[in-house]
């Protein structure tokens, strides 16, 4: 939705003009999960499945963007503080991420060992802040 018919505050998705006999099943997933977040958007469970399937696509600044509306309606949630810290680094957001994960783990989240070794994490290895977090700095 572009212009007037767009909601305030929401970028309007690149995908709305495509047909759905053309998507793939992801593409299709992820316009079938946009159309529902125009309806309401700030529906958490729709925010959390449309931010993983765009994570998937490969959709960086958009997942961010997702995530961070989801850190907004759940601030003091560990798992979507989490998975923001995760966006983030795949978008090359090295101090936002590590900050977004220092609060994840300050709310609760506590499986350090898949913070070892979660890919989304990969540009974050070599960071002295990150590995501090990991306890190995």
């Amino acid at each position: 939705m572009t212009g007037a018919n767009a909601p305030q505050g929401r970028k309007a998705s690149p995908r709305r003009s495509r047909w759905f006999g053309n998507l793939s099943q992801l593409d299709f997933d992820i316009e079938f999960f946009d159309q529902l977040l125009s309806r309401n958007d700030s529906d958490v469970e729709v925010l959390r499945v449309l931010a993983e399937l765009v994570s998937k696509k490969g959709e960086t600044e958009w997942a961010v963007e997702l995530d961070g509306r989801l850190v907004d309606l759940l601030p003091e949630d560990p798992l979507v503080r989490y998975n923001h810290g995760c966006s983030l680094a795949r978008a090359g957001q090295t101090r936002e991420a590590i900050a977004s994960l220092s609060r994840a783990i300050l709310l609760g989240y506590d499986d350090l060992g898949h913070l070892e070794v979660d890919p989304d994490l990969d540009s974050l290895r070599d960071d002295p802040e990150f590995r501090s977090l990991l306890g190995q700095g």
